[in-house]
């Protein structure tokens, strides 16, 4: 009988510990998408993910209006944010909110070595310490591109292919 009370009690406790850590929430509207959300709330798009990552699909494309989302949790809600543009690399960003990219790269995982999936409306945490929640298991939470959304640097994803140069030994 305990086990039986105790175990239907799970969810409600889980349910409780949920919303008592959580520092800040939304509540989804009509055409709202992950990277709106986190620009108009100041929450990175791997935060956001990262938080929700029972209530957002990988794509972020099951938004549900009505439904109240978490944006952080205390000692990892980074509010510091900057929404990505045209042309923006993780070395222009670092610089222009004066730190390296190692910073850049801890507080949003979802970017890779290179720096090529940035994409124009991304939110990254621009925090000059690490202040994002660690990386659920499973599926890395902001790493989907949309499908709609153009490379903040296009030709940083273009590989240079120089075997057709010669070298000055081939001259």
């Amino acid at each position: 009988m305990f086990f039986s009370v105790a175990l239907l009690a799970l969810p409600i406790l889980a349910q409780s510990v949920y919303a008592a850590t959580c520092n800040r929430q939304y509540t989804i509207q009509e055409g709202d998408i992950c990277d709106s959300i986190s620009a108009a709330k100041n929450v990175s798009t791997y935060q956001l993910s990262a938080i929700n990552t029972a209530i957002i699909d990988s794509t972020c494309s099951n938004l549900v209006p009505g439904n109240t989302i978490c944006l952080g949790h205390p000692g990892e809600d980074c509010s510091t944010t900057y929404v990505v543009v045209l042309d923006d690399t993780c070395d222009q960003i670092a610089a222009n909110h004066g730190f390296n990219t190692t910073i850049l790269y801890l507080n949003n995982p979802q970017i890779n070595d290179e720096c090529t999936n940035i994409y124009v409306g991304e939110v990254l945490c621009v925090s000059n310490t690490v202040q994002v929640p660690p990386q659920p298991s499973g599926t890395l939470p902001g790493a989907v591109i949309p499908t709609t959304a153009a490379p903040a640097n296009p030709t940083a994803t273009a590989v240079a292919d120089d075997d057709d140069i010669p070298f000055c030994d081939e001259l």
